[in-house]
């Protein structure tokens, strides 16, 4: 079958493709705004692309249009597509349709760490010998692939809560039935689809409700909004991790985010020491083993298997180092999730300078929802800087209470110039979007060469 994917380059669409890819059909996309690491996946893989929304498209002939959420109405292709009565489908119904049958599937589902928690999963699963197939919204370094149909019965995915498609306003992971989901944890997001944090709990107890009785739900002890979402109802076995104090059938850690024993109320029935800081990615951590637990892989084979597990591209990834200086790249842009990695590299670099350089780029942060919380998430920067762009609200305003701890550019170039002039020789920059960022690393490794 050749299936002709719009908006391919997404994380998620660009994982559909290496499956479909994989599965023997023939594959075709097209989007607008290519950037890594998913285009340099889609051309490792032999995948034509073609750039924009053009009408011509149709010309393709394929079997089956399948259509990312990143696509509206009005989109000149998919016009055509509706004008043509020709066949389309949303990505996750495809998956749900051609991959996820039959398979056991472990859904990893919160506001933050679904990424990294995915790949954490996939990656134990893989060492205890079961081969699962993965989709990760990134780059699980460890595979180097974002998806693979795997030869086991075990399909371990990233579920997402954003909408589905144009066409259907349901969250992604609705279409999933995992057996075992994980429930992070759960703030408010996306505010340009939900007014509010309750309308995320629903979605989240439509995902409660698709796990089977012989199931088991993973839960975030510390979230009082999942406590909300399973008081609604809750049909299957119950894991809670993260518990600050000893709770009956429970993991928690007890140690430093990088070298810490697990408990299971008492009880330490697990080590992990790996190379990963902050305290989010302990709890991820935990999240991993009990939902690995529940496809017959013992803590203890789960703790070993973090040892050498490698993060995701795009999650404190060091991009470089010149004149001194280091670059990192992350994916952070809720506010939550900025202070936790700024968190993070602070316990990892002591009193040295941290520099944080943010694009306020999800839906989210353009419509100014959050920005009241931008100086909390980065109050443990020495200095920040904002790239204001096309934001439709005044950053300078909502960083005011940071006096001159932080600096707002017009534009990329005057961000860099800004960034360079202040860098000493041992600060670290950290850069943070979930997009492209104007290649804002290598011209900043450039600057400070220079």
């Amino acid at each position: 079958m050749h299936i002709h994917i719009l908006g391919i380059c997404g994380t998620f669409m660009g994982g559909i493709a290496a499956l479909a890819r994989e599965g023997g059909h023939r594959v075709t996309g097209c989007d607008a705004g290519v950037y890594p690491p998913m285009s340099d996946q889609l051309r490792a893989l032999g995948i034509e692309l073609i750039e924009g929304w053009g009408a011509d498209q149709l010309k393709l002939a394929p079997d089956l249009f399948v259509v990312g959420n990143v696509v509206s109405r009005g989109n000149e292709l998919m016009e055509a597509i509706l004008d043509a009565g020709l066949p389309y489908t949303s990505g996750p119904q495809w998956l749900a349709e051609n991959v996820l049958q039959g398979r056991h599937v472990l859904a990893v589902a919160g506001t933050h760490g679904k990424t990294s928690t995915t790949s954490m999963l996939a990656w134990v699963l893989e060492q205890a010998g079961l081969k699962p197939g993965f989709l990760v919204g990134g780059v699980p370094q460890n595979f180097g692939v974002s998806a693979r149909l795997g030869e086991g019965r075990s399909f371990v995915i990233e579920a997402d809560e954003y909408d589905t498609a144009f066409f259907d306003k349901r969250s992604k992971f609705v279409h999933y039935r995992p057996r075992t989901a994980v429930l992070n944890n759960l703030e408010f997001d996306h505010a340009d689809i939900f007014p509010d944090l309750g309308a995320i709990e629903t979605q989240f107890h439509h995902l409660v409700r698709t796990v089977p009785a012989a199931g088991r739900l993973v839960v975030n002890a510390r979230e009082e909004s999942l406590q909300r979402v399973l008081a609604r109802g809750c049909w299957s076995e119950v894991v809670r991790f993260g518990a600050r104090k000893e709770t009956p059938g429970a993991l928690r850690a007890r140690g430093e985010p990088h070298v810490f024993d697990v408990l299971r109320g008492s009880l330490k029935i697990a080590h992990v020491e790996w190379p990963l800081l902050g305290e989010h990615n302990q709890l991820n951590a935990l999240a991993a083993i009990a939902a690995a637990e529940h496809v017959g892989v013992a803590p203890e084979v789960a703790a070993k298997a973090l040892a050498s597990f490698q993060n995701v591209r795009r999650r404190m990834e060091l991009r470089g180092e010149a004149g001194g200086v280091k670059v990192y790249d992350d994916f952070a842009h809720h506010p939550t999730a900025i202070r936790t990695t700024v968190n993070g590299l602070r316990r990892k670099v002591g009193l040295d300078r941290i520099l944080a350089v943010l694009e306020p780029r999800s839906n989210t942060m353009k419509l100014g929802t959050m920005k009241a919380q931008l100086p909390w998430s980065l109050e443990e920067a020495d200095l920040s800087f904002c790239y204001q762009g096309n934001l439709g609200w005044d950053a300078r305003e909502a960083l005011a209470p940071m006096g001159d701890k932080a600096i707002v550019c017009d534009t990329i170039d005057a961000l860099v110039t800004a960034v360079r002039r202040a860098a000493k020789p041992g600060d670290h920059v950290l850069c943070m979007s979930n997009g492209g960022f104007g290649g804002v690393h290598d011209k900043l490794l450039a600057a400070l060469a220079g």
